[in-house]
């Protein structure tokens, strides 16, 4: 028997024989060495891949550590600057911090959270609320857009997970002056309405990345290098002088309030270029504080409201009269009984005129003048001159939510449609649109686009209407504002004013109301030699003053005065006859 059979049989006999256990201490051995042999390879199997992520794929690991550590952030870019034509500004971009916090990371001492919230100015029990319904995201705004020092002192407090975020803020010095032209953005800096909408991606300007290291905590450690500079938006400068901006705006509030009107617009024009000096509409609206923004102050009526003109298109109308050649200023026109049927429907004057020459049909604003003109001209006669002063066309501002007003076919048009249309009803037209018509009578006959941004040069304008019929009509209108016609409220002392007042009734969901009107006036100033085309038009005064020459005339003499003052016009002599004529 071997030495091992031996021991066997002693381990049997000290167990009380039991020959399974002695089975037992046997298995280790080579259970022992199967495990060692798995353990070694599994060894084997990590160093071979340590070695391989370390030599041969080390990107990798490089990667997975940066993707915890190095972050890409993005660079807002500077809003552009919107000023007016001197370089007054208008809209500005101002430096403010956006609070923002990861849920996860923020304590949960109720403590530091009160002091969190009271540097917020929130209340500590509808923050930690707040903070509450967040807890299972990595992002929630604290405050957006807070000037530096209070968000500073928020920062100061060095509670884990609160950061800051650098943006900018717009701000609008001349707040509700120009609101509905200059417009707003939102709070992400984009364009919502006006002109911030119109020029939001030149203004906006392209933003920058930079590749930063942070900690875990999220906070800056250093910056790595710029991916990618930050390219301010451009800057834009209007055609608008801040000044008269100003003034059209007091003046305008001012006939609003104390006729208790709807609302109002006014337009001022330069006479010899078609650019706007002074863009104003009520109600308005502080962009700087829209907590209690009414939706009626956003538009800017200038452009986005189209209105029936009235009487104010006559010289326009008689435009053509004079170019046809069978109507001159001195031609008879006989307006008696002071109304007349024309298809059916009766057309009037306020009174009999009786006897006139066509300037005193502007002078006195016969539409019974007007009709015998209309109906002894060629049936498209006068649409004509209204399409090629592009009216029921757009302006070409580009400016959002503009009306184009209409101007109805002129085929198969009814003898009452052309006489309508002769005393302007029957198309609408915005005061933009109207303003710019007139720059051909300032303008030797030559229409001028309008235009809301600084021009270097005049535009060409294209041609309407003759030089001489262009100062023939600035004459008639003269008659206007001077004693014996409907806008002498008009008048300024020491310049010539050229002027056509309106009035008409606006129309209901029945048609036309009664007891509801537009008042209008359109001046020229000095009409010796224009500087200035303004265009003013009062939604529904109330009370007995609601025609054109006693509400929007005065409008004009207080705007137009001061205007000329600020645009160093020198006062003309008063002698009748203008240049060229």
């Amino acid at each position: 028997m071997s030495e091992q059979n031996r021991r066997v049989g002693r381990n049997a006999r000290m167990y009380g024989g039991n020959t399974a256990a002695s089975h037992v201490t046997a298995m280790p051995i080579w259970r022992y060495r199967f495990v060692l042999a798995i353990i070694f390879m599994a060894m084997a199997v990590l160093a071979g891949r340590i070695v391989y992520l370390q030599v041969f794929d080390h990107q990798f690991l490089q990667g997975q550590g940066d993707s915890r550590t190095i972050r890409v952030q993005s660079i807002d870019a500077h809003r552009g600057m919107i000023t007016d034509r001197d370089g007054e500004p208008l809209a500005v971009s101002t430096p403010v911090v956006t609070l923002w916090a990861n849920p996860k990371d923020l304590p949960e001492d109720p403590v530091q959270l009160t002091r969190l919230a009271k540097a917020l100015d929130e209340r500590p029990a509808d923050f930690m609320a707040r903070v509450k319904s967040y807890r299972d995201k990595e992002f929630m705004y604290l405050k957006r857009r807070v000037t530096p020092e209070p968000a500073s002192r928020v920062l100061a407090l060095d509670i884990p997970g609160v950061h800051g975020r650098h943006e900018y803020k717009r701000y609008y010095p001349a707040g509700e002056v120009t609101s509905q032209l200059v417009g707003m953005t939102n709070i992400d800096d984009h364009g919502q309405e006006g002109l911030e909408l119109a020029f939001d991606r030149y203004l906006s300007g392209i933003p920058g990345q930079r590749r930063v290291l942070q900690d875990r905590k999220g906070q800056l450690v250093r910056d790595l290098h710029m991916i990618r500079e930050a390219h301010p938006g451009g800057d834009v400068t209007l055609s608008i002088n801040l000044r008269l901006q100003y003034l059209a705006y007091r003046e305008l509030k001012a006939a609003v309030n104390e006729h208790n009107a709807d609302s109002g617009t006014l337009v001022m024009m330069d006479a010899h270029t078609g650019e706007v000096l002074a863009m104003v509409s009520l109600p308005s609206y502080n962009p700087n504080n829209r907590t209690s923004v009414d939706p009626a102050g956003l538009r800017n009526r200038s452009l986005t409201d189209a209105f029936e003109p009235g009487s104010v298109m006559k010289p326009l109308a008689m435009s053509a009269g004079l170019e046809s050649g069978k109507f001159t200023p001195h031609t008879p026109m006989d307006t008696t009984p002071g109304w007349m049927m024309v298809d059916g429907y009766t057309i009037k004057d306020t009174r009999n005129f009786g006897k006139l020459d066509m300037t005193g049909v502007i002078t006195h604003s016969s539409n019974i003048g007007m009709t015998h003109m209309a109906l002894a001209l060629p049936d498209d006669a006068i649409w004509n001159v209204y399409d090629s002063m592009k009216l029921g066309h757009p302006t070409g501002l580009g400016f959002p939510g503009e009306a184009t007003g209409s101007l109805p076919s002129p085929f198969s048009w009814s003898k009452a449609k052309r006489a309508t249309l002769s005393y302007g009803y029957g198309l609408s037209v915005n005061a933009v649109q109207l303003a710019s018509a007139y720059t051909a009578i300032t303008n030797d006959g030559k229409q001028l686009p309008p235009s809301l941004l600084k021009l270097n040069k005049p535009p060409e304008g294209h041609q309407v209407m003759s030089s001489k019929t262009a100062h023939e009509l600035i004459q008639m209108m003269e008659t206007v504002v001077e004693p014996g016609g409907g806008g002498t409220r008009a008048a300024l002392e020491g310049y010539r004013v050229a002027g056509k007042t309106g009035t008409v009734r606006k129309i209901g969901d029945t048609g036309y109301q009664k007891e509801a009107y537009r008042s209008n006036f359109v001046g020229i100033a000095p009409a010796s030699d224009p500087r200035i085309v303004t265009v003013i038009s009062i939604d529904n005064a109330k009370g007995k003053e609601y025609y054109g020459g006693l509400v929007a005339a005065p409008i004009f003499s207080r705007v137009a005065g001061n205007a000329l003052r600020l645009l160093d016009v020198p006062p003309d002599d008063q002698s009748k006859e203008a240049p060229g004529a």
